[in-house]
């Protein structure tokens, strides 16, 4: 429990006996504490909670909605046989946030994985909220979040998953958060469990080192 969170309670508690003393039962008040004291009491109580409140917002900030680009997206041959990316397209220019999207054939039933291999020739697996790329009715899509610099190289790079490749790119990506560093995985590092199914190069349209 954070030290925030205690001071609010500790401040709750406080607000709680001041109201809870002055309440009146049968005409009369519990009058556990005098007048002078309660107020102090109440108006202690609510500072902290301010307090406790406002601290804890600061350190701990509401995640702000992403906006992301959507590059050109490819022509479709149906009906759709193989996993692969429409969104960006081969040789595109991207921005540093992207949507990348794509369709796989029914049914289906693999985890798909975008990783970004920049100039360093590290992987980096994408995600969002779902960790995996979201899954439905024969399409797939991933926010791709870019690190380099202006006019560097990318592959965007899908996979296949079974259940264990996916867990280990899950806990590899919570890993990093929590060191709040991202060193990428070698290529021996990849998981056996990890088909790749497409592959496509872009650009970097933008500074996007430091972003994130």
């Amino acid at each position: 429990m954070s030290a925030e969170i205690v001071v609010i309670i500790i401040g709750a508690v406080l607000l709680l006996i001041a109201i809870c003393d002055s309440i009146k039962f049968k005409k009369s008040s519990l009058g556990l504490v005098n007048v002078k004291l309660r107020i102090l009491l109440g108006i202690t109580g609510f500072l902290l909670i301010i307090y406790g409140g406002y601290s804890f917002g600061l350190l701990n900030p509401q995640g702000q909605i992403e906006q992301v680009e959507i590059g050109k997206k490819l022509q479709l041959q149906y009906p759709i046989e193989k996993v692969q990316i429409t969104s960006p397209v081969k040789g595109d220019s991207v921005k540093c946030r992207i949507l990348t999207m794509g369709v796989y054939p029914e049914p289906h039933d693999k985890d798909i994985w975008v990783l970004l291999k920049p100039s360093d020739n590290k992987y980096y697996p994408q995600s969002d909220h779902t960790n995996t790329s979201y899954k439905r009715n024969g399409e797939w899509q991933v926010i791709t979040r870019f690190g380099g610099d202006k006019g560097e190289v990318f592959e965007i790079i899908v996979y296949e998953t079974d259940k264990s490749a996916s867990q280990f790119f899950s806990t590899t990506i919570q890993s990093w958060k929590d060191l709040l560093s991202y060193p990428g995985l070698d290529p021996e590092e990849l998981p056996a469990g990890a088909v790749e199914v497409d592959r496509i190069s872009v650009t970097l349209l933008d500074n996007c080192r430091g972003v994130f």
